[in-house]
């Protein structure tokens, strides 16, 4: 694994997933609720992480912000966004990468957003599609842009609850599988909390039948 796609799967671990443009609002989706997340993330072969999760609302939006950092490595990712009765509409994007020195920023602007959401916006919408039942069973295919705007693709279908035991307490958890079509070998389970839109509980990443990631909540601060 290169150390740049290492410090990417740090950071991107959580945001690994994407949102058709977009699927029309379901009467049983949950609204959203602020709240602050940390997370622990056990990646084979690699330095363990923490990552900072946070969705506040600021003016009548929106915003999805993450953090992470190893010991040679920083990034973080934000997205801001307003929620209309057809979904998750994306309003910007920026990002930023430091390993060793050496790293990067990225934004997307309301333009590059218009058709399509980053990949912040589309968690928080596909954990909404997730809440109310879509995809039961059958793949479903969606679209995102990545942090340099580029079209990325994704099928993912819906696989009913499952309970966990977290450090952060017990769930009854959203599970969701999902791949790239043209990698079938490498899978995401994404565990979602079940009253929070945007919320991840776990996600374990599988390649080649073995688990490779696995990330958990740690704590979780549900705001008013």
């Amino acid at each position: 694994m290169p150390r740049y796609f290492a410090l990417r799967f740090v950071l991107l671990f959580l945001a690994w997933l994407p949102v058709s443009a977009l699927a029309f609002m379901s009467p049983q989706e949950p609204p959203l609720q602020p709240f602050s997340a940390s997370y622990h993330l056990e990646v084979k072969g690699w330095p363990n992480a923490n990552i900072e999760h946070r969705l506040t609302r600021e003016s009548g939006h929106w915003q999805s912000q993450m953090q992470a950092a190893i010991a040679v490595a920083r990034g973080n990712e934000r997205s801001r966004f307003i929620v209309t009765p057809e979904g998750v509409q994306a309003v910007n994007y920026s990002s930023g990468y430091s390993l060793l020195g050496l790293g990067g920023d990225y934004r997307l602007g309301r333009h590059d957003l218009a058709l399509l959401p980053d990949r912040q916006a589309a968690l928080v919408q596909l954990s909404r599609q997730a809440l109310s039942g879509d995809c039961q069973n059958v793949a479903c295919q969606m679209t995102y842009l990545d942090h340099r705007g580029r079209e990325e693709s994704l099928e993912y279908r819906l696989l009913g609850t499952q309970q966990l035991t977290l450090p952060a307490g017990d769930f009854d958890a959203i599970k969701v599988e999902a791949h790239e079509p043209d990698k079938p070998d490498r899978r995401l389970l994404f565990y979602f909390h079940p009253e929070a839109p945007g919320l991840l509980l776990a996600v374990d990443y599988h390649r080649d039948g073995e688990r490779q990631s696995r990330l958990t909540l740690t704590s979780l601060d549900k705001k008013q």
